[in-house]
């Protein structure tokens, strides 16, 4: 593996975890202020978190999902990645079935 080809996997690897910490966040904040009332609140509020939610996992997903794919052609010219690319389909399907589960609770608390 070449310096430059190490680089850009690493960065890749940190392109990935970065785009998981906003919907994260987002999701236990919600959850966090469920406890304290958000479903009760107005309608519109709760339409507002759930957009902001929607928004922040989507945009997350592609992120993880397109970079995982480049890190996939990266690994595909270096077999010292495959090791870990073998991996990269849990990011790009697993963690954002989790988000949608995640998201479904979430609403059916705000909404049901």
């Amino acid at each position: 593996m070449t310096s430059q080809t190490h680089a850009h996997w690493l960065e890749l690897r940190k392109t990935i975890v970065v785009s998981q910490m906003a919907p994260t966040a987002l999701l236990i904040t919600t959850v966090a202020l469920l406890q304290f009332g958000l479903a009760d609140t107005d309608l519109a509020v709760r339409i507002a978190a759930a957009g902001i939610l929607l928004a922040s996992g989507v945009l997350g997903a592609l992120v993880q999902f397109q970079t995982a794919s480049e890190a996939e052609k990266l690994a595909a010219d270096d077999a010292t990645l495959a090791s870990s690319a073998r991996w990269l389909w849990v990011i790009k399907y697993v963690t954002p079935t989790i988000f949608v589960v995640i998201f479904s609770a979430l609403m059916v608390a705000l909404f049901g």
